[in-house]
């Protein structure tokens, strides 16, 4: 087992005593835990030591591997010049994860390295680190914008190479927490901040790695965290296994949240493997999207499929998404087709062809879509907003002809007001107009 455990680690400068000048001792608490992983690490001698950084080089629709032999880097933007290290890569083990990813058209390499220099995201980790072992590369690993899967699936490939090449490999997920805890701190009080502490340190105390594939990305920006996507690579590098997790220490003191944990692997487990394969109603959307826009056809359904997606009709919407960004998205309200089955292979080829806000899907993005398919229940009329709840509830909006609707539980959709508003405006409906109003529940596929 090439994997001999992860920590997930904060990279805090004002820890480093030469930055801090005595501030550090606020985060005694972390400054202990943080010696108790250097020790570990070093007890178990690893060759190469993967660290994933959110302030290495970044892109919305790639992920950064450091390339080279090695790099560089000091905190003398933090007036700590003389704190300085020198980084040798893992060329091998960096090849083997670059030939993994080009093998599964995953948007990862060493491309449009922006800035050789080591970021404090790395620097911090390997300042404990160094003081108790140094007989080791390195691997630097940036994050993207892609969706959370895809750090997942780069967390399993760097697994992956690390067995190929039969190197003892150490992962450091380096990031800290929300950084909008306190009132006090650098960037002010969200209610969204400690909300995310609290579940990122219970999921990760638990190792419930599959449960940080949950985390809504709008609820994360609005926790301004920055190191969720580093946790994720980290998990997917246990994908299938048996994980041994323990929390040492979360601190908010300064109001940036700092946690440490330590994640040892137990052996093989079929039970963890997160990447969940999408149902029935998914892959035939996605099978009928690609049948059109590589072939020019509307497929068949398939004899293979649930009764219930041949004997029933009801509205659907297909939504489609790449890296992380809406694509496309068409439905009907209700059923215009003779089951469900047909009604998601016409509107599959709608939402990715005749969308107006987007032009027709190319053959090159199909790699890259994620796919997400609403069956509608029967709608029912209600009196008011009041009646509406924005995550359990879409609604419909009618004034003569005009007819609007929107889904529920879409994010930056918060209250039912919100949510009229936007459907009055898709129906071309003036705010002060009066309107019926319906609500439907959906069967949410993904």
């Amino acid at each position: 087992m090439s994997i001999l455990a992860a920590f997930m680690v904060p990279h805090p400068p004002m820890i480093i005593p030469q930055i801090g000048r005595g501030s550090e001792a606020q985060i005694e608490e972390t400054i202990t835990a943080y010696e108790r992983v250097a020790k570990q690490i070093a007890e178990l001698e690893p060759e190469t030591i993967v660290i994933t950084s959110p302030h290495s080089v970044m892109y919305r629709d790639y992920m950064h591997i450091s390339p080279g032999a090695g790099a560089r880097g000091s905190f003398a933007q933090f007036g700590a010049g003389e704190v300085a290290f020198e980084e040798d890569y893992d060329e091998e083990l960096r090849e083997a994860v670059c030939s993994l990813a080009e093998e599964e058209h995953l948007p990862a390499g060493t491309l449009g390295e922006r800035d050789p220099y080591l970021d404090h995201g790395t620097m911090v980790p390997l300042w404990f680190i160094r003081r108790y072992y140094d007989d080791f590369k390195i691997l630097r690993v940036g994050l993207s914008g892609l969706p959370l899967k895809d750090h997942y699936r780069l967390g399993m490939m760097i697994a992956k190479a690390a067995q190929q090449t039969g190197r003892r490999t150490v992962i450091v997920a380096s990031g800290d927490l929300s950084h909008k805890l306190q009132d006090y701190g650098p960037y002010g009080f969200a209610k969204e901040g400690p909300e995310y502490d609290e579940r990122i340190m219970d999921v990760c105390g638990r190792g419930a790695f599959g449960e940080l594939l949950d985390f809504d990305e709008t609820f994360c920006d609005k926790a301004a965290e920055c190191g969720h996507r580093s946790f994720v690579i980290m998990a997917g590098a246990f994908d299938g296994l048996a994980v041994k997790a323990e929390k040492l220490s979360h601190q908010d003191v300064t109001g940036v949240g700092y946690g440490i944990c330590t994640f040892y692997p137990e052996g093989p487990d079929e039970s963890r493997r997160f990447l969940r394969e999408p149902d029935a109603y998914v892959k035939l959307a996605r099978a009928s999207l690609e049948s059109y826009i590589r072939d020019h056809k509307v497929m068949p359904v398939p004899d293979d499929l649930p009764e219930e997606m041949v004997n029933d009709k009801a509205g659907v919407f297909v939504s489609i998404h790449k890296d992380g960004e809406l694509r496309g998205c068409i439905g009907t309200i209700g059923p215009t087709q003779p089951n469900i089955a047909k009604e998601i292979i016409r509107n599959a080829i709608s939402a990715s062809t005749e969308d107006p806000r987007f032009p027709p899907i190319t053959v090159s993005e199909l790699d890259r879509l994620e796919i997400n398919v609403d069956v509608l229940g029967a709608p029912e009329e209600i009196e008011s907003e009041d009646e509406l709840d924005v995550k359990r509830y879409g609604v419909i909006v009618s004034n003569g002809f005009r007819r609007g609707l929107l889904l529920p539980d879409l994010e930056g959709i918060e209250t039912p007001q919100q949510q009229v508003l936007i459907a009055k405006h898709k129906a071309m409906i003036s705010q002060s107009e009066n309107v019926k109003l319906e609500r439907f529940e959906v069967i949410r596929h993904k």
